[in-house]
């Protein structure tokens, strides 16, 4: 059965487009819906809620900058988005949630194929796959480094 609900998450790194334009090729082949999400992992979140000063303001700047970054992402798809989100929390989390709401068939995500100690502790990729409620698509995209 053909994927019809996509959701794509993104990082709205440059190599974003890379993984965007696979889901974007999947949507048109199978006359899918997509949905493209980006998680801002909360700072309260990332440093176990210890952080002694008021990130509100940094928040909020991260969510304006997102919003910037996935409309110019969404302008370079040659597929309609039925839906953005930008949003806050866990990015694993998120992602899942996003997908339930969506009743996604298929979550495309990238991955930077880490090896050693990066590969053991995991990666965004890998909290994505366990746990999902549909089919992950893991989309190789080259380090920068």
């Amino acid at each position: 059965m053909p994927y019809q609900r996509i959701v794509l998450a993104v990082d709205l790194t440059d190599q974003s487009i890379l993984v965007a334009n696979k889901a974007a090729a999947m949507c048109k082949a199978f006359d899918g819906q997509l949905t493209i999400i980006h998680v801002i992992e909360s700072l309260n979140y990332a440093y176990g809620g210890d952080v002694p000063i008021d990130v509100s303001d940094i928040q909020e700047q991260l969510q304006t900058t997102a919003k910037q970054r996935m409309e110019v992402l969404v302008d370079q798809l040659d597929v309609p988005v039925q839906a953005t989100v930008v949003t806050q929390g866990g990015i694993e989390t998120e992602i899942h949630r996003v997908a339930e709401e969506n009743n996604a068939d298929l979550i495309v995500v990238g991955s930077h194929g880490r090896h050693g100690l990066a590969l053991l502790l995991g990666s965004t990729a890998n909290g994505v796959l366990h746990g999902a409620p549909c089919d992950v698509l893991a989309v190789r995209v080259k380090s920068g480094d």
